[in-house]
């Protein structure tokens, strides 16, 4: 088994962050997209090894929280 990059490291972080705060931020608005769009972005990248693959749909997924908010 071969140990995550600091890129994947960083990107990890980075993603897990910004869907906290959005599964918060839609909790607390009851905004249902919000919520399980940050879910999904705190829980993906445990599955998703490759840098590219990682960064790619982290980038989606908070643009889709930020198009998707008010739903």
């Amino acid at each position: 088994m071969q140990l995550p990059t600091p890129a994947v490291l960083f990107g990890s972080l980075m993603f897990g962050i910004i869907g906290f705060a959005a599964f918060v931020y839609g909790k607390k608005s009851t905004l249902f997209v919000p919520m399980i769009l940050g879910l999904i972005l705190m829980v993906y990248p445990y599955f998703v090894s490759e840098t590219w693959l990682l960064y790619a749909t982290g980038c989606a997924l908070t643009v889709g929280i930020v198009v998707f908010r008010r739903y």
